[in-house]
């Protein structure tokens, strides 16, 4: 089958090196890098382990509540906050 196929200059240069190194066609290179890929991009994905937050001690809280930012910052700042 014949098709046009525009590359980008990354990916053209990256075809063109391996073609010259394997000695082989342009041709040859492309159809093994989409055979590799297609074969990669349809197989199922496998279960990825989920992350966990790391557990952090931070300690007691100094004040009563956070609910009042000003008390907090008041409290953290000194009264020269405002």
């Amino acid at each position: 089958m014949r098709t046009t196929l525009t590359l980008d200059d990354d990916v053209a240069l990256q075809l063109d090196r391996l073609a010259s190194d394997r000695r082989g066609t342009l041709k040859t290179v492309v159809n093994e890098a989409l055979r590799r890929g297609l074969r990669e991009m349809s197989e199922p994905r496998g279960e990825t382990a989920g992350y966990t937050t790391p557990e952090v001690a931070l300690g007691r809280c100094y004040l009563d509540g956070l609910d009042d930012v000003a008390e907090v910052l008041a409290a953290v700042e000194g009264e020269a906050f405002r």
